[in-house]
């Protein structure tokens, strides 16, 4: 049995994984959500990292999706692995208001969407919930959403080489808010790796649970 730590994005709610952890169960292994009180404007990303520290048992997989993938090299305590989920990928000192910019990211989401002939401003149902049903945006939206602070999202990413783990990248194949192809860029770039396709959009876990399941099993070795 492997024990997956599962760190959330934008919001930090553990609801998100609410579909995921069922699917890892009925494949024999234990998913560990962690539920990270990012609106809180006293705490910086390393505090966020901290409280992923607690709730790391021994050599489990840590499993970071979208802006959780900024404390996946914070995490102090050993893991056997990282698997990056539609993530933000840091570079040392970098601020997540600083990745956008640095990545290209929102050019990259305009492009998609122009040659899709979608609009091309950012929209909640376009480029998060295009995929879901009923029941997986009640799952989603099982807490009330919250905001990421404005010191952690200007606070720099304070490490110096990712964790000597084996790392693997999943990239959902109709992410709109983070495009296949801008994944494989970044994660060539930044990682030096290919990345792992799975269906669905940004919120994989939640509208493609069993598959996302499936690919942290398979990176789990």
């Amino acid at each position: 049995m492997t024990a997956f730590v599962l760190v959330p994005g934008a919001g930090g709610n553990a609801s998100y994984w609410s579909r995921l952890v069922p699917e890892l169960e009925r494949r024999g292994h234990e998913g560990i959500a962690v539920d990270i009180p990012e609106d809180d404007p006293d705490l910086g990303l390393r505090d966020w990292a901290a409280v992923v520290d607690g709730a790391v048992p021994p050599d489990a997989i840590l499993v970071a999706q979208s802006l959780g993938g900024f404390l996946a090299p914070l995490v102090v305590e050993p893991v056997r692995g990282i698997v990056l989920l539609n993530a933000m990928i840091p570079e040392p000192g970098e601020t997540p208001n600083e990745w956008w910019g640095n990545t290209g990211s929102g050019a990259a989401m305009r492009a998609a969407d122009e040659a899709a002939g979608r609009p091309t401003e950012f929209d909640l149902e376009q480029h998060f919930l295009h995929d879901l049903d009923a029941d997986a945006r009640a799952a989603l939206f099982a807490e009330q959403p919250r905001e990421p602070s404005e010191r952690a999202m200007s606070d720099p990413c304070t490490f110096t080489s990712w964790p000597d783990v084996p790392i693997t990248v999943v990239a959902a194949r109709d992410d709109r808010f983070f495009p296949l192809e801008f994944q494989r860029r970044v994660a060539k770039e930044r990682l030096k790796l290919d990345v792992v396709e799975v269906g669905g959009g940004h919120l994989a876990a939640v509208s493609r649970p069993a598959e996302v399941a499936d690919a942290l099993v398979r990176a789990a070795g």
